[in-house]
């Protein structure tokens, strides 16, 4: 019992620091402050990855941080990822000496953090809000309504996860996602961008425990106490990036 209370505390300690420094990030809410914010984030998610491909090249690190670094000064962020895989793929063809598993980590999570600098770019910090009260409120939903309601098994990757508890994440979501919404669009559309981002988040979740299923370890790395790594922590964010910015890309 006093070893779950430590846990708890722990974790709810760990919620608030990082909740605390993204406070700040928004006050501060300068391109160069982001960018380091989300570039911290970025190489230890790239190194999770890596453990969880298992892949071993240090070269993915060399791609990752270039296109980072090009990021801060390119429009499109996001698209840099192609410039990689496409440097990746012809020193495959030249060399035959590289692991193919290298792309990977390129994909997954490398395309995320970059999306998230160009929906910051692009939108400014609002949208993180309205994206983290949308990711927040279906897994929170999704956790006390399964606990609750829930009977039906979601998938056999996630055994605990249940079709009430994902129906209620949703549900929440769309009640308060259009709340945090940013200007310019209407209910409806913030209603539409909040459910289809928050299914987009229970998968982002859903492959998170996939990959660590099959790399056979409970957490992606312990670098948050109670949490366990940053792909623990940011798996919902990393699909919802994404499916928001092409959807805030098509409506505005």
């Amino acid at each position: 019992m006093n070893e779950l209370l430590t846990s708890s505390s722990t974790r709810i300690k760990t919620a608030l620091a990082l909740f605390a420094l993204f406070i700040v990030v928004s006050y501060i809410d300068t391109l160069f402050v982001t960018w380091i914010f989300l570039g911290v984030f970025m190489i230890v998610g790239v190194h999770e990855a890596m453990n969880l491909f298992k892949v071993e090249d240090s070269r993915v690190y060399q791609y990752a941080l270039i296109s980072w670094i090009i990021a801060y000064f390119y429009p499109n962020p996001e698209v840099l990822v192609l410039v990689a895989l496409v440097i990746f793929a012809g020193n495959l063809a030249y060399k035959r000496d590289m692991d193919k598993k290298i792309f990977l980590p390129l994909l997954y999570p490398l395309v995320s953090f970059l999306t998230l600098l160009a929906l910051y770019t692009e939108y400014g910090i609002e949208v993180f809000w309205w994206m983290l009260f949308v990711v927040a409120s279906a897994d929170v939903g999704a956790y006390y309504v399964g606990r609750a309601f829930g009977k039906t098994k979601f998938c056999e990757t996630s055994p605990n996860k249940t079709l009430e508890g994902v129906a209620g994440g949703i549900v929440l979501a769309a009640i308060l996602g259009p709340i945090f919404a940013i200007d310019g669009i209407t209910y409806w559309g913030t209603l539409v961008i909040s459910i289809i981002v928050a299914i987009a988040s229970i998968f982002g979740d859903l492959f998170e425990s996939y990959l660590k299923r099959e790399a056979d370890v409970k957490d992606s790395g312990d670098i948050l106490p109670g949490h366990g790594g940053v792909l623990d922590r940011t798996d919902g964010f990393l699909f919802a990036s994404i499916i928001m910015l092409v959807l805030l890309r098509a409506i505005i």
